[in-house]
């Protein structure tokens, strides 16, 4: 078992990487864990506070080496409005319910509720499954941990 010393931001641009983990978007959020890479590297993580693990960033090791972090593929609602303010009265109602969301100009995704997607399409909305990463808006009383300044929508790709 290998200790991480550190995390790194999305696109760190240190190489090289001996591993990498895929973790969903609560995964990604956490201050003691073991974690397994794809090849099998186990990685101790014991950070003093908890912190948010960027999609394509990653753990530094004892020694230097690092372990990438990947978010993993996710079963989500993709839901879609009439116009913009249809959309923001969406995201009132998906926010009303404290549910995890991410916001785009065009689209929400959540993961898949059928009770909530039974409510969003009484309100008028188009919701479809899909299965991508999710990146969910953090609560105000999040801690930017992660180095990227609350901007983790520039470091998706």
């Amino acid at each position: 078992m290998r200790r991480a010393t550190a995390h790194l931001p999305a696109n760190h641009g240190k190489t090289p990487i001996i591993d990498t983990i895929t973790l969903a978007h609560d995964e990604r959020r956490l201050r003691r864990k073991l974690l397994t890479g794809a090849k099998g590297t186990e990685v101790m993580v014991d950070f003093p506070g908890t912190v948010t693990l960027d999609h394509n960033g990653a753990l530094e090791l004892e020694g230097g080496e690092l372990v990438g972090v990947l978010a993993a593929q996710e079963p989500l609602h993709e839901i879609r409005a009439r116009d913009a303010g249809h959309l923001l009265r969406l995201a009132w109602h998906i926010g009303n319910r404290h549910t995890p969301a991410q916001l785009e100009p065009d689209r929400i995704l959540i993961k898949r509720d059928h009770v909530l997607k039974t409510m969003l399409e009484g309100l008028g909305a188009s919701v479809a499954n899909v299965t991508e990463p999710f990146f969910a808006e953090h609560g105000a009383y999040h801690a930017h941990a992660h180095g990227d300044g609350g901007h983790a929508l520039l470091n998706r790709k």
